[in-house]
């Protein structure tokens, strides 16, 4: 016996109201997809919402491409949005949102062996451009520096912030994730590099001062190489789950203490 249309809506909004799960997608940038997103995510399914979460994280640049396609409901990026990109996105009709998800530092971190304790951005710029290739501070070892790849947005934040928007030296090798990167710098005692926060303590490497400044929330005002972190939606675009979590991620406390937790620093 097939059942009238309107109990069958019924049902549909009965289960719907029951605590049915919707999926919000979201893709970019391993510094936010890595562990922040998945921790967040833990949290606010842990306080009842009915959502669950399908988190891929290929690089800042994948956001957009991915908001663009329809693929991603929330675009996730460590450096801001390029002009370009908003241009596409507004050409097929597309609005972008832009909402902060928190403060992030670039640790610099080496080898335990080495014995510096403390650099100057010109002196990080002239690593990573290969113009400075040997360590005095690590009895002359040659230096291994150690990137992010061109899709992450990292890659990118840190080539203006510590290097002028110079080119990457060729003597630089790139990786996919911060934790690639912590591990070759602890396994190379000329090693150098790159990382979020969150991974400035990693199992092996030791993160440098730069400027005379400790990479640590409390000095976000004043390290060198701090910067925000994105969540990007498109206008109109955002289930009401999303758009739920988005608030909840931005401004709960419970959501602050994770994002400290995790390394990062909440927004204002």
């Amino acid at each position: 016996m097939r059942l009238p249309i309107s109990i069958l809506l019924f049902t549909i909004v009965a289960i719907s109201n029951s605590g049915f799960a919707q999926t919000i997608t979201f893709r970019g940038s391993d510094t936010l997809g890595d562990k922040l997103v998945p921790e967040l995510a833990k949290a606010y399914e842990a306080t009842g919402n009915a959502a669950k979460f399908d988190i891929i994280a290929a690089g800042s640049s994948e956001a957009f491409t991915a908001l663009a396609s329809g693929e991603a409901e929330i675009g996730m990026s460590s450096r801001p949005i390029k002009d370009t990109e908003k241009d596409s996105l507004a050409k097929a009709g597309l609005n972008v949102v832009e909402h902060v998800a928190g403060i992030d530092m670039i640790a610099v971190i080496v080898n335990p062996a080495n014995s510096a304790d403390d650099i100057s951005v010109d002196a990080v710029g002239k690593i990573f451009t290969s113009a400075v290739q040997t360590w005095k501070t690590a009895d002359g070892a040659p230096i291994k520096a150690y990137t992010r790849n061109e899709t992450s947005g990292t890659y990118k934040v840190f080539q203006e912030l510590a290097m002028g928007g110079a080119d990457y030296g060729p003597t630089t090798t790139k990786l996919e994730g911060n934790g690639d990167i912590a591990k070759m710098v602890a396994s190379s005692p000329g090693g150098v590099g790159y990382v979020g926060l969150s991974y400035a303590n990693a199992p092996g490497v030791k993160a440098l001062k730069v400027g005379g400044v400790i990479p640590d929330p409390a000095n976000s005002a004043t390290y060198p190489l701090s910067r925000k972190l994105y969540y990007y939606t498109i206008e109109g675009k955002l289930s009401p789950e999303g758009k739920k979590f988005i608030a909840w991620a931005t401004s709960d406390k419970t959501a602050g203490k994770i994002i400290t937790d995790v390394g990062f620093i909440p927004a204002k």
